[in-house]
């Protein structure tokens, strides 16, 4: 994707947020995606946006609102097709208990989705307890748990959750999370790294 497609369709983005027109946003993500796929979607557009907004009054707090919500949806209907079925493949996607944000597994679901492969995305703020459970009933081999900020991103917990599940991979993805991961967790330093832990070649 040439570098003037990105600056143009990041420029419709801004102003499709600043509308608050969170439709427009994920109609803008969404034909990115089909045209330069998931990855470059999320590394070259989504990202870049969401960091230049940092919510400093009330004005842009409701701008990053419908930005978040428009990429969302967009990387959400993004090769999702109601009659065909594509199994989790191994693969459960979750926020950490209490985490409110996590756009990073919307988009790895969506780059598996891309590869014609399936997740269990059981979404944000989901307890650990709720999610020990859901590992017993679905037995994925890979499990990828997202933290936004130090708030929800407690290593010891994860830790704790990933020897209550032996025989499962258990990675920790976003930027919360901020203490040592002895095994047997491990941290996810990129999109790429999590994409593989996903079983996604590079």
């Amino acid at each position: 994707m040439p570098v003037e497609a990105v600056e143009t369709t990041r420029r419709r983005l801004a102003a499709a947020a600043e509308d608050l027109d969170a439709n427009l946003v994920a109609a803008l993500v969404l034909e990115f995606a089909a045209d330069a796929g998931v990855v470059a979607a999320w590394e070259r557009l989504c990202v870049p946006m969401l960091a230049g907004l940092r919510g400093r009054d009330a004005a842009e707090i409701a701008v990053e609102h419908a930005l978040s919500e428009g990429i969302r949806i967009g990387l959400d209907v993004h090769r999702r097709a109601p009659v065909r079925q594509l199994r989790a493949d191994g693969v459960l996607l979750a926020g950490a208990e209490h985490e409110a944000h996590c756009l990073g597994l919307h988009a790895v679901a969506a780059a598996l989705r891309e590869q014609g492969r399936g997740c269990l995305h059981l979404g944000p703020d989901l307890p650990w307890a709720a999610l020990r459970s859901a590992v017993l009933r679905a037995r994925p081999r890979v499990v990828v748990v997202w933290s936004q900020t130090p708030v929800t991103g407690r290593a010891y917990r994860l830790v704790r959750f990933g020897r209550d599940v032996p025989g499962v991979r258990v990675y920790a993805a976003g930027p919360g999370w901020i203490g040592p991961l002895p095994p047997p967790a491990a941290r996810l330093s990129s999109f790429s790294a999590a994409l593989a832990a996903c079983g996604v070649p590079a």
